[in-house]
């Protein structure tokens, strides 16, 4: 087995079909068949089933690319490590961010990482699971994670300081006459959620219950911003981190008593490159909500 198999491989998965991963790695298609051929074959096993709509990973297959995936991101890394000099770094880094999280912040720090290194690539991506998300840390997928909180506490693992969480009401609403809503005030509203197995659900779900709400749901959606822009068109009232709130909803965003926040952890893998370390460092000088989250 090779690399460039394992290349190969993630490619087709990605674009569903041999011809069209040939084109994106600039290769011949009968070159790349071959050498899926001699996976597979070396392998013993199938790795894509022919569908009506293209080539798609069979179950086996699956479990392969996501460790293909991190051998040829760790190889990546290793190349750009090899390639740095003194004051230029080539390469990828990996960020996952638990949903609504750094949303002010990690923008300026990712614009100075790229001005800093500007032949560097960052790939960046939500992570609405905070299980999947500690998952992704202990496979070494990431380079560096932003997170409420690491279950094994990883001597990768750094405090930022926290997201208070903010609730989004309706023009109109009565409680916007309030500096900050009391959460006792909002029993009986609807509420446009998040989905179940995020940890933005698991967030407000322990807000209702705390605060002995009835959790009457209005919808579910999978991003903060599409639950912000709901809730101000009075589909209901809803809860997201203070930072995630889309420019020009502000108005109708009210912290709440008594204060929701989560800390935020950035896990950086073990033996981390240079571009995680400063992307640390660049993180630690932004600012964030700093007081000490209180008890549900």
């Amino acid at each position: 087995m090779s690399l460039r198999q394992f290349e190969y491989a993630l490619a087709v998965a990605e674009a569903g079909s041999v011809t069209a991963a040939a084109e994106l790695l600039h290769v011949a298609q009968p070159s790349m068949s071959q050498q899926i051929r001699n996976l597979e074959r070396e392998l013993g096993v199938t790795l894509f089933a022919r569908t009506p709509t293209g080539l798609v990973p069979t179950a086996v297959g699956r479990a392969f690319l996501r460790d293909a995936e991190i051998a040829v991101r760790a190889a990546r890394q290793a190349r750009a490590t090899a390639r740095a000099g003194a004051e230029e770094l080539a390469g990828e880094v990996v960020v996952a961010v638990q949903m609504g999280f750094g949303t002010r912040q990690l923008p300026g720090a990712l614009g100075a990482l790229r001005r800093r290194f500007p032949r560097l690539e960052v790939t960046v991506f939500e992570e609405p699971s905070s299980a999947e998300l500690e998952r992704l840390c202990r496979r070494g997928a990431l380079d560096l994670a932003l997170m409420a909180a690491c279950e094994r506490g990883p001597a990768g693992a750094h405090h930022l300081g926290h997201e208070e969480f903010a609730v989004v009401l309706s023009a109109g609403h009565s409680q916007l006459a309030a500096d900050r809503v009391a959460l006792r005030e909002l029993d009986g509203e609807a509420w446009v959620r998040f989905d179940r197995d995020s940890a933005l659900d698991g967030v407000l779900t322990g807000v209702l219950r705390d605060n002995e709400l009835t959790p009457v749901t209005a919808a579910r959606v999978s991003q903060t911003a599409t639950a912000v822009r709901w809730a101000a068109h009075g589909l209901g009232v809803t809860l997201v981190p203070a930072s995630a709130v889309p420019h020009g909803y502000e108005y109708l965003v009210r912290p709440v008593f008594p204060i929701v926040s989560q800390p935020v952890v950035a896990v950086v893998r073990q033996e981390a490159g240079r571009a995680a370390t400063a992307l640390l460092e660049l993180l630690r000088q932004e600012i964030w909500y700093s007081a000490a989250p209180l008890a549900s």
